[in-house]
């Protein structure tokens, strides 16, 4: 990862100031009351894992469950009456969608979003449920966008960007007034990045109130969109992330303009560590987020050597994920721990073969959870078998020792990976 100083002096201007802490400040006055103004706790079992004061911001408590509503509610408050009439519209699959829905019915302004017929159907429902209409248009993200805009001009609608846009990102930066208010003393903030809005917003007011403070940007290593933009680099963008809050592949002009001048540092977590983390917050403080609110804390985890001793507050953006997903990534997670493994173990096909594995298995106080007979696809000779065994172990310890026994045995076992 590459750590270089994005701006070495702190405090530094944004030039023409297309974003100012007074438009994060107006946009605070004008949602209060009207969004979750959520808690920032201290995690004593995170602090005491990374060697960092970690601070979390719980968005996922919000009504739509992300940070999300504050941009959207901000934004549709400063529209004419003659435009809120005639509704607003968005491209959007997720967050964006939900809680500008949610804040234009409870304004009664209509609200059109425009999402890919790829959409899973439970993200349909979701914005329906909180009174938005929902089209489907094209088979990526880009060509619904593009219809968005088309059905803006031909309708007349207030087409309203989820990141690209000073009240968007305004609404987004109350996010760190509230948490620097309840933690003066936050010396680093992680930030995820995706199209910027959230980190331009937080990263604006927070270098007004502290101009020490220490700003540090995350991107999903698939999509390091702004991160080539502000680096000059070319890493390539794409692929299946858990972040998909964050996986953006044309960052804001806007919002690239102020992060510029405001980033002290820039990470990319992979998958595995966006993974981890995301697990690790279940686990610990017993809070569901999606993929984007975990990666403040893969970074931290990854780098730990820039955060030691810090002060450090962290977004936990949104807790929007599917179950099936959710279900997948414990799993895996129980996987690399040790806990939960797959081992195929070559046997003779003969009477008693598997007990005689199995009562390995129960010395070692292993649990079986599942047995595997593969007759056909195998190398071994006709009367072999090879036999996969789903079990649960303890730790990875317990899990080795197990496998060293089975070894001893005579048994060729082979640990089957989970990536």
């Amino acid at each position: 990862m590459d750590q270089t100083l994005l701006n070495t002096a702190p405090g530094a201007a944004t030039g023409d100031a297309p974003l100012t802490a007074a438009d994060v400040r107006a946009a605070a006055e004008r949602i209060s009351g009207k969004v979750v103004r959520t808690p920032t706790e201290y995690s004593a079992t995170l602090s005491a894992i990374t060697g960092a004061d970690i601070y979390l911001k719980f968005e996922n408590l919000q009504f739509t469950a992300a940070y999300k509503e504050r941009g959207a509610l901000n934004a549709l408050l400063q529209l004419p009456e003659d435009r809120k009439a005639r509704g607003v519209i968005a491209a959007s699959a997720g967050n964006h969608a939900q809680g500008l829905s949610y804040h234009g019915t409870r304004l009664g302004v209509p609200v059109t979003i425009v999402m890919p017929k790829t959409t899973p159907t439970v993200k349909i429902m979701q914005t329906e449920s909180v009174g938005g209409k929902v089209v489907l248009e094209g088979e990526s993200f880009d060509e619904a966008n593009a219809h968005a805009r088309k059905l803006e001009t031909e309708l007349g609608l207030t087409f309203v960007h989820p990141f690209d846009d000073p009240h968007v990102a305004a609404g987004q930066g109350t996010v760190a007034l509230e948490m620097l208010e309840d933690v003066p003393d936050i010396d680093t903030l992680v930030l995820p990045v995706g199209g910027g809005g959230l980190s331009s917003g937080m990263g604006t007011v927070a270098r007004d109130m502290n101009p020490a403070i220490r700003l540090v940007g995350v991107e999903a290593q698939l999509y390091p969109s702004m991160y080539n933009l502000l680096k000059g680099t070319n890493l390539p963008i794409g692929g299946d992330t858990l972040a998909e809050g964050i996986a953006v592949i044309q960052p804001g002009l806007f919002t690239s303009k102020v992060l510029r001048n405001l980033l002290d540092e820039f990470l990319l977590v992979s998958e595995p560590a966006i993974e981890s983390a995301l697990c690790l917050l279940l686990q610990i403080e017993k809070t569901l987020v999606e993929g984007a609110g975990a990666t403040g804390l893969a970074a931290v985890l990854g780098n730990r050597e820039l955060f030691v001793g810090r002060k450090v507050g962290m977004v936990l953006s949104g807790g929007n994920i599917d179950t099936r997903l959710l279900a997948n990534v414990l799993l895996r997670d129980l996987a690399r721990s040790g806990r939960l493994a797959r081992l195929r173990i070559g046997l003779q096909d003969r009477a008693g073969a598997l007990f005689k594995v199995a009562k390995v298995f129960h010395e070692h106080n292993v649990n079986i959870i599942e047995v595997f007979h593969q007759r056909i696809f195998t190398h071994l000779p006709a009367k072999g078998l090879v036999t996969e065994i789903e079990c649960e172990a303890r730790d990875k310890q317990q899990l080795e020792t197990l496998v060293s026994a089975l070894r001893r045995e005579g048994y060729e076992v082979k640990l089957v990976e989970t990536e």
